[in-house]
């Protein structure tokens, strides 16, 4: 495994989906971040990639995309009852179907915003576009499919959209960046 070539490949990924982000309005150019939440994800990462892997072949968008709706669950309850959300067992971001509708029982049931909003459309929307180019860039990097390094980059792309989730739903809760005068 080559640590700075995933390093380099996620500097690169992080920085095209803040980019992206940011000229739709959904970030403001920084990457708003906690260790806490970052954290969280070395604690989700292992059954998450156990669920996503093998949506790679038939749904690659949707196998990197649920990492991000993971992220706004993460930063929602990293603000709202952190105590609590730490402590959730990664099942319990399932919906009805399991990880199929991950994404619908986050937005809806945790986030509590309305399926059929503007709202939910522009998540929706913009996660759907990051996941297209995380798994676009992944696809240019010409990397043996069902390889070690291939296993490793999406793991890089996965970990990367759950912080862009959780950065978005940091800055829809209203956190931002600001110049502290000492």
């Amino acid at each position: 495994m080559d640590k700075e070539y995933l390093d380099s490949f996620e500097d690169k990924l992080q920085e095209e989906l803040l980019r992206l982000c940011t000229s739709y309005n959904m970030l403001d150019g920084k990457l708003l971040a906690t260790d806490d939440i970052d954290n969280q994800w070395n604690v989700l990462a292992p059954e998450y990639m156990a669920d996503a892997v093998g949506q790679i072949n038939e749904y690659p968008t949707v196998s990197v995309a649920w990492a991000a709706y993971l992220g706004l669950a993460i930063a929602y309850g990293w603000d709202t009852d952190w105590n609590f959300i730490s402590k959730a067992a990664y099942q319990s971001f399932y919906g009805e179907q399991g990880f199929d509708d991950m994404d619908e029982h986050i937005v809806r049931d945790l986030l509590g915003i309305p399926l059929d909003s503007e709202e939910a459309q522009n998540l929706e929307s913009m996660i759907r576009r990051s996941a297209q180019t995380a798994v676009a860039l992944i696809r240019a990097e010409q990397i043996e499919p069902q390889s070690p390094m291939a296993f490793y980059v999406f793991a890089r792309a996965v970990k990367v959209l759950f912080r862009i989730g959780a950065a978005i739903e940091l800055k829809r809760l209203g956190y931002k960046f600001e110049k502290v005068e000492c």
